[in-house]
């Protein structure tokens, strides 16, 4: 898989994950009000984040052709995005007085189950 063929791959990705939050939001917002709206918002942009700093890690290692390294940099990139995924949920606990945990899941796994699916869509 080339470089300009991966970045491809992670902006659909993206493109998919951020239609499904944004999708999740508004018919939280709708179901039950606001607050949660932002909450489901929060829940799914941690893990664009997190799979936004993710490729860009992966990518790093792109031109790379032992086996071992690129294994190295691909179970780097995933740590790192859970790792970013825990310090925004984190952090979002501690600053949003509002937070509506059950929006805020319906939201996290929105973006993750949807970022599964776009990528065995895509034609690589």
């Amino acid at each position: 898989m080339s470089v300009t063929n991966t970045s491809d791959v992670f902006s659909k990705m993206l493109k998919i994950q951020l239609i499904a939050t944004f999708s999740v939001a508004f018919v939280v917002f709708f179901v039950s009000g606001l607050s949660a709206s932002v909450s489901a918002m929060i829940g799914g942009l941690s893990v664009v984040m997190g799979a936004y700093i993710a490729a860009k890690v992966a990518k790093r290692g792109a031109n790379n052709s032992d086996a071992t390294a690129i294994l190295v940099n691909l179970l780097k990139a995933e740590a790192i995005k859970i790792l970013v995924i825990i310090v925004t949920l984190m952090i979002a606990f501690k600053i949003y007085a509002h937070l509506v945990p059950f929006a805020l899941i319906a939201g996290l796994a929105a973006a993750a189950l949807f970022s599964g699916a776009a990528l065995s869509k895509l034609k690589v």
